[in-house]
């Protein structure tokens, strides 16, 4: 098998894909903020939380149920500053996703990444990581939500955690942006092989 990816490029292919699955990752993992409520552990993501209160008829109580899952709905997510960020973030994770995965198909196929090709690449990189660094700067807004507060001991409001903390998932998607921004677009203008010139 040749590859169109210079020795750099082999180094920007694997970057490329350990970022996205960075980002990826902390995007859908629901561990971006982490607090209690009823002295039970709980956990926000943009589009998921772990461990919710419902009432229990039976018990004429309120229960936490600890398990994870989405929103029943897009309207569901606590505040439109989170659904904001989870549009926009979900995006950047696309693009960074499909410049990994072609990176990958670049070391297997010859003549896929041009020069060219590969600053491109770099440049939707950078676009990606962008966006995902956007959402993680947009998420902090929603800290004013009622779930947040009744978790955070109605403490937090907007870049005030309260009695919260921030969880890894945030780091891992933010960390997954920057090296995507920061190294993969700058070793994406040197991942192409130069193409050759046929005489006609």
């Amino acid at each position: 098998m040749a590859s169109s990816l210079t020795c750099v490029g082999l180094l920007w292919a694997f970057l490329s894909l350990l970022s996205a699955a960075a980002s990826c990752v902390g995007f859908f993992m629901p561990y971006w903020l982490l607090g209690q409520q009823m002295d039970k552990p709980v956990s926000f993501g943009t589009f998921r939380r772990c461990s919710y209160p419902v009432r229990d008829e039976e018990r004429q109580a309120t229960v936490m149920v600890e398990q994870c899952g989405r929103y029943a709905s897009f309207q569901g997510i606590p505040s439109l500053e989170w659904r904001i960020c989870t549009v926009v973030t979900g995006v950047g994770c696309g693009l960074l996703l499909l410049v990994g995965l072609t990176a990958l198909m670049g070391c297997c196929i010859s003549e896929l990444i041009s020069r060219t090709i590969g600053r491109v690449a770099g440049g939707i990189q950078f676009v990606g990581g962008l966006l995902i660094g956007s959402g993680c700067a947009l998420y902090p807004l929603g800290w004013d939500s009622e779930e947040v507060q009744q978790t955070c001991d109605n403490k937090s409001d907007q870049f005030q955690l309260g009695s919260c903390q921030i969880g890894w998932a945030y780091y891992c998607t933010g960390a997954g942006a920057a090296s995507a921004m920061l190294l993969c677009t700058w070793l994406a203008c040197f991942a192409g092989k130069k193409q050759k010139q046929y005489p006609y």
